[in-house]
């Protein structure tokens, strides 16, 4: 058991999925008072996005975490203007949220080679600054990944996300009989006969209290942000952490997940959600079927037996719900067809919207156009 424990820290436990640097813009270059010569800007810093890097490789390769862009050229009688200083980019992994050390989203890296500029160069001695440079700006700088995927896995632990992920894909996660196997974010993708791929994330078990950061919730509520649609996952015979937490039945689970998500942040509620009812394989899993889905048929019917704080302010309701069983398969084609049948439906009112927004801004430049006229 202990060499197990051993080996689950060093295949998982270095996972890192936010940053703390330090970046300085450079200084800018001296100015020539005798001829006018203006100095060279400094450099500046930039975060910028690639494909195959992780925050643990960037941690690795710069231990220090300071990001100094080079100083401006002085100006001299045979360069009367200094050249700018050599910006300096940090290399992070698609996903990444920029911010301040107030809190200040600086801008998103949400495909590659986005870019943002973090901590700009000083200005080179000029007239106005009585020939004498000016410093770089000085910035810490945060870095939050969150896992982009078109579904996000959501459940409690050992509800069989992991085994679901492997199901649906080529991913390969850690699976176990016991809760919290899955301690980093996975992906995979359903890969279709017409080559259409969706890309699935697989979080870590969320925990109740998640949204108070017990459990680490916010670590792993944060990647829910990115998904396009949810995927609830939950066990049909219910689910226990431990022998002194109370037992919740595969309808508590659901509420209580609900509320985890309303409490976190109301707007991942928005997003459109299916139901996968797993273990359906166990003893009594299709009485228990008939059961949950008298519940989530008249949800106001038994909402009288939860605590009015676990109750969320709205009910959740899913586009499609599926028995499976990762065990046996039974559903797991199904899952596949309906999560790409939610997935096309999305984008079609997307594109919807779009034709509509572009509509309405052609109208009003015509209009302009023609008051003009």
């Amino acid at each position: 058991m202990v060499r197990c424990g051993c080996a689950l820290l060093r295949k998982y436990g270095n996972f890192i999925d936010n940053l703390r640097i330090f970046a300085k813009g450079g200084s800018g270059g001296m100015g020539y008072p005798r001829l006018g010569g203006e100095g060279g800007r400094g450099g500046d810093v930039w975060v910028v996005a690639h494909k195959n890097m992780t925050l643990k490789q960037l941690k690795n390769k710069y231990p220090q975490k300071r990001f100094v862009a080079g100083g401006g050229a002085n100006s001299r009688i045979s360069a009367l203007q200094g050249s700018k200083g050599k910006d300096c980019e940090v290399p992070v992994p698609v996903g990444i949220s920029v911010t301040d050390e107030n809190g200040q989203v600086l801008g998103e890296l949400n495909k590659e080679e986005d870019r943002i500029l973090v901590a700009k160069g000083g200005l080179g001695g000029k007239l106005h600054t009585n020939f004498l440079p000016l410093k770089g700006q000085k910035r810490i700088i945060h870095l939050d990944l969150k896992v982009i995927a078109d579904v996000g896995l959501v459940g409690f632990p050992n509800a069989g996300k992991s085994s679901l992920l492997s199901r649906v894909s080529h991913a390969t996660p850690m699976i176990a009989d016991y809760a919290f196997t899955t301690l980093r974010p996975e992906l995979g993708k359903i890969m279709y006969n017409d080559f259409k791929q969706i890309s699935v994330a697989d979080l870590p078990g969320l925990i109740e209290g998640a949204h108070m950061n017990k459990g680490m919730g916010h670590k792993f509520l944060k990647h829910l942000e990115r998904t396009r649609q949810l995927l609830f996952v939950v066990d049909i015979s219910g689910f226990q952490l431990s022998s002194v937490t109370p037992y919740r039945t595969a309808f508590e689970t659901i509420i209580l997940l609900t509320k985890e998500l309303e409490l976190y942040k109301e707007e991942l509620q928005t997003k459109p959600a299916l139901l996968a009812v797993n273990k359906m394989d166990l003893p009594d899993a299709q009485v228990k079927l008939q059961e949950l889905m008298k519940q989530l048929l008249s949800p106001e019917d038994f909402l009288h037996l939860f605590d009015t704080k676990m109750i969320p302010e709205k009910a959740l309701e899913f586009q499609h719900i599926i028995p499976i069983s990762t065990v046996t398969g039974e559903g797991i084609a199904e899952l596949k067809s309906c999560i790409r049948k939610a997935l096309d439906e999305q984008d079609g009112k997307e594109s919807d919207a779009h034709r509509k927004v572009t509509s309405k801004c052609a109208a009003t430049v015509s209009r302009k156009g023609s008051i003009q006229a």
